[in-house]
């Protein structure tokens, strides 16, 4: 098995297990005991201010896709699409978890009076990020497609007519 495939199996993972978590928490504040606990720990919010329901499983879905594409794209699942638009997914993903994790590195690291979340971001939320984008930038560019291979409409010359022989 290849590096590409392991690094992209592990993302892929990673994405799925984030999505499902999430789908859970569309009813239930699991594996905290209340909504309120979940709001300050995972959320950082007050419960009032907690997410619909439907905006977190948008977000379950997302993570579930971009676990697809991540894995379609290291070779280990079939490929639905386009590879040039799956690829671009693939490097949107990363982009998306690798801005996630720094962003969070530096607001939850700066701030002056740690809350639980915080401090679950410093350690697990924002690392974890950190770590599924770096595998899933090096999926994307590990599987680029050969110069010129990612256009729509390939360009090829006609056949050069054979010399007739004996005439």
């Amino acid at each position: 098995m290849t590096l590409t495939r392991i690094a992209g199996g592990a993302a892929a993972v990673g994405l799925g297990a984030a999505g499902a978590l999430h789908g859970i928490w569309t009813f239930s504040p699991w594996p905290l005991t209340s909504r309120a606990e979940f709001a300050r720990t995972v959320v950082g919010v007050a419960e009032a201010d907690l997410p619909s329901p439907e905006l977190t499983a948008a977000v379950a879905v997302a993570l579930g896709a971009a676990s697809y594409a991540v894995a379609a794209q290291a070779s280990l699942v079939p490929r639905v699409g386009s590879g040039p638009l799956v690829r671009r997914g693939v490097w949107g993903v990363a982009g998306v978890l690798l801005l996630r994790g720094a962003a969070g590195l530096v607001s939850s690291g700066l701030t002056s009076r740690p809350s639980d979340f915080t401090r679950w971001d410093v350690a697990l939320y924002s690392p974890l990020s950190l770590a599924l984008g770096g595998l899933t930038a090096y999926v994307a560019a590990s599987t680029r497609a050969p110069r010129g291979q990612d256009r729509r409409t390939e360009v090829t010359r006609p056949a050069s007519p054979s010399p007739v022989r004996g005439a």
